[in-house]
């Protein structure tokens, strides 16, 4: 069972930038996806940014231009990197990853909150 730890959430204003990180105990090079997703107050789980090997990356429509997603294969850890930040993207931010013949695994969630 692959295991991840988010950290990096916090209180940010408005423009201004965060990183949150997700390291995983499996190796980045098992893993098939890895990414990002977020969920707001009232509203359904949504992508944010994903790594699917081989494919390439895939960014929620809100967030393109904006937020950029890497992987450090030595720190076994997913980043996201988020500037230019709006209010509406406050939300707790889970990292999800999905071994290569395995069932896809949830972080628990950092918070995200961005001041106007």
């Amino acid at each position: 069972q692959v295991h991840l730890v988010e950290s990096g959430g916090g209180l940010v204003q408005a423009g201004g930038s965060l990183r949150v990180s997700c390291v995983t105990s499996a190796s980045i090079f098992s893993l098939k996806t890895m990414g990002w997703y977020r969920q707001a107050p009232g509203k359904q789980r949504e992508l944010v940014a994903e790594i699917r090997s081989g494919y390439g990356t895939t960014y929620g429509d809100s967030v393109k231009g904006r937020f950029t997603i890497s992987t450090d294969n030595a720190q076994k850890t997913i980043k996201l990197q988020m500037n230019s930040l709006k209010p509406e993207d406050t939300a707790v931010y889970y990292c999800k990853v999905e071994p290569w013949g395995g069932p896809e695994v949830w972080g628990r969630g950092t918070l995200v909150t961005v001041s106007s």
